[in-house]
C-alpha cells in the first residue's frame, strides 16, 4: 500500500490494550525474555525480497518507516537500536498498545514518507521500510541509500514479484514470520524471534479451530478507499491471509498482487457476504461506511442488504505483529 495517511482511530482504545505475556486484549504479545540487545556472529547473509543481503555488523540505528515496520522492531525489542521512525501524524492512540512505551523512547522524526537526507541526518546504519512504505524510485531506495553507506532491510509484504510494480512473494502471514525471524538473525535476538512466532501460529489455530468450514466460509471484500473504483487486497496483502484465516474466502484472492485497485462491478458480480472496512486515510471510518451503504450498485450486495460491515484498523491489516490479533477479532465476527 502506498502510505500517505494513517487513521488508527480512537477505535484503537476499544480493541487493543496494554499487554504482558499473554493476557488482556487486542494485540497482545509475549514479554521480551531478555534485553533486547543483540547479539551473535557477523557478518550475516541474509535473503531478502529474492536477494542475498550481507550485513557486516548488527545495526545501531535504524530508521524505519511506517506503523507496522515500526512495531515489528518493538515487538522484538529492538527500540534501543532505533535512531528514530517515520509515521504520519495521527498515529491513533498509543497509549493503549503494547509498545507504548517503545514508542516513547524513540523519536519520531517525520511525518512524510523517509528521505535519504532524513537517514543521513540521523546517522543511520539501516532503514528497514519497503516498496509503497517509504521506498520508492522517486525517494530512497535500497540502492541511493547504499551509495550512502547505508544498508537497507525491505519489508517482505512490499516484494516486488517480477510484474511490473505489482508487490507480493509469498503468503502475507509467512512474510511477517520470515522478517521476524531473519531481523532476529541480524540482530541476534534470535529467541525471542521464535516466541512471537511460535506465539502467532497457536493463536492463529485457535482461531481456525472455530471457524467455519468449506460451504459455510463466508465470502469477504476489503474496502481501502476509492469512490469511482475501490482500492482493495489481493492475495500477497495482510487482509487476504486474516480474512482467510479467520474462516472467511476473500473475493479478491485471485489476484497477484497486494494493494490493488479493482471496478465496482468486481464486486457486485463477487456478492460479498461481509465488508472490512480499512480504517485508513483522510476518509474515516464513518464516512466510508455511509458510503457503501448508499452507494446504489451496492444495493443487492449481500454485505449491504445484511449490514455486515467490520472495521479494522490500519495498524491491523498491513503487515506487523497485530495480524494475530485481527484475525481473533474478524474470526469472532465472522463466526
Amino acid at each position: 500500500m502506498s502510505v500517505t495517511r494513517i487513521r488508527p482511530a480512537a477505535a484503537l482504545a476499544g480493541t487493543l490494550c496494554l499487554a504482558l505475556a499473554l493476557t488482556g486484549c487486542g494485540a497482545r504479545v509475549a514479554a521480551p525474555s531478555g534485553d533486547g540487545k543483540a547479539t551473535g556472529q557477523h557478518p550475516v547473509t541474509l535473503e531478502n525480497c529474492g536477494k542475498k543481503v550481507t550485513y557486516d555488523k548488527v545495526p545501531e540505528r535504524v530508521v524505519t518507516n511506517d506503523v507496522g515496520i515500526t512495531e515489528i522492531m518493538f515487538a522484538l525489542g529492538l527500540e534501543d537500536r532505533m535512531a528514530g521512525y517515520v509515521m504520519p501524524d495521527d498515529k491513533g492512540d498509543l497509549d493503549h498498545v503494547p509498545w507504548k512505551g517503545a514508542y516513547k523512547k524513540t523519536k519520531w522524526l517525520s511525518k512524510g514518507a523517509i528521505t535519504k537526507e532524513m537517514a543521513v541526518d540521523a546517522h543511520a546504519d539501516l532503514v528497514f521500510a519497503g516498496w509503497g512504505y517509504g521506498f520508492g524510485e522517486n525517494g530512497a531506495t535500497p540502492a541511493s541509500l547504499k551509495k550512502l553507506g547505508i544498508d537497507s532491510y525491505v519489508l517482505t509484504e512490499s516484494c516486488r514479484n517480477g510484474h511490473g510494480s505489482a508487490r507480493g512473494v509469498m503468503p502475507p502471514l509467512d512474510a511477517l514470520y520470515t522478517d521476524l525471524d531473519r531481523l532476529g538473525k541480524l540482530f541476534g535476538v534470535q529467541d525471542r524471534a521464535q516466541e512471537l512466532i511460535a506465539d502467532f501460529k497457536s493463536r492463529v489455530a485457535d482461531v481456525r479451530k472455530k471457524a467455519p468450514k468449506g460451504a459455510a466460509r463466508p465470502s469477504v471484500f476489503l474496502y481501502d478507499s476509492g469512490q469511482d473504483k475501490p482500492f482493495t487486497a489481493g492475495r500477497y496483502a495482510a487482509p487476504d491471509d486474516i480474512i482467510a484465516k479467520a474462516g472467511g474466502r476473500s473475493v479478491t484472492h485471485d489476484l497477484a498482487d497486494s494493494w490493488t485497485t479493482v471496478g465496482w462491478e468486481t464486486v457486485v458480480e463477487r456478492d460479498p457476504d461481509v465488508i472490512v472496512i480499512n480504517d485508513y486515510g483522510d476518509t474515516s471510518a464513518a464516512r466510508k461506511k455511509d458510503f457503501l451503504l448508499h452507494y446504489k450498485p451496492l444495493a443487492n450486495v449481500s454485505a449491504i442488504k445484511h449490514r455486515r460491515i467490520i472495521t479494522l484498523d490500519y495498524a491491523d491489516l498491513v503487515e506487523s505483529p497485530r495480524n494475530p490479533s485481527a484475525i481473533e477479532r474478524l474470526g469472532a465476527y465472522l463466526r
